[in-house]
Order: structure tokens, then sequence, then C-alpha cells
């Protein structure tokens, strides 16, 4: 009857960090989603304005505007890129805390129970002393 139970615990184990990474990989997409949009239309944002000095709006002299604000388009740049790079790091931290984590406590749990269940299951062995070996019996006899 054994038999038929093998695994159980491993296909349980299986089957509850599968459905448990569906609403973790919801909840990431969800913020992946909101935040790439926030940092796309921040990028866009700071891209498309301009500092403009009177004389350039005067002149309006497109080098000018380009030149003078090449630094700050650059500073944009590397912002949305460390913005994107914490976001994967976010993302992995909250894949292992939220999902690793979780699998790998469950069997540990899992074992703890079992160890406790099959401890109070079997009774203590009882340490008797082996009986003799069946042979000659010495004898003594008063004369």
């Amino acid at each position: 009857m054994t038999w038929k139970y093998k695994n159980r615990w491993f296909r349980r184990w299986l089957v509850t960090i599968t459905f448990w990474f569906v609403p973790v990989l919801i909840v990431a997409v969800n913020e992946v989603r909101e935040e790439i949009a926030y940092n796309n239309v921040d990028l866009q944002k700071s891209l498309s304005t301009c500092e403009l000095t009177d004389t350039q709006r005067a002149t309006g002299c497109p080098a000018d505007v380009l030149t003078a604000n090449a630094a700050r388009h650059q500073e944009a740049l590397d912002e949305y890129a460390h913005r994107k790079a914490t976001l994967a790091d976010y993302l992995w931290h909250a894949f292992v805390g939220y999902w690793i984590v979780p699998a790998a406590f469950l069997p540990v749990v899992g074992i703890l129970i079992g160890g406790i269940r099959r401890a109070l299951r079997c009774p203590p062995r009882a340490t008797s002393v082996p009986p003799a070996a069946p042979g000659k019996v010495k004898t003594t006899t008063h004369s």
C-alpha cells in the first residue's frame, strides 16, 4: 500500500508552489507595467522640455538649444537606465522573497511535521538483555 502514496508530499508541494506562483506573477506584472509606464512618461517629459534663455526664444536657434540641453538629456537617459536596473533588482528580490522563500519553507515545515508524527506514532524500543545462547549448563554437585 505504501507504493500508492509514493511522492505524494512532493506532488502536493509542487502543486502548491505552482498555484502560489500565479498571484506572485500577477502582482509582479502589474508593478512592472505601472513602473515602466511612469518611467516612460517621465523620460519623454524630460527629453521634450528645454530650458531656453530669452535670446534663444527670440532667435529660435535649434542648434543652440540642443547643445545647451544635451547634458540634461543625457542625465534623463541615465536616470531612465538606473530606474530600469532598480526595477529589475526589485523584481528579483520580490521573486525570491515571495516565491522562492515560501517554496523552500514549505518542505522544511512538512519534514518537521512528518518527523514529529513519526516520533509520536512509533513507541520507543525497549532495550533488553538478549537471552543466553543455549548450550551446556554447568552443574555443580555437592559431595
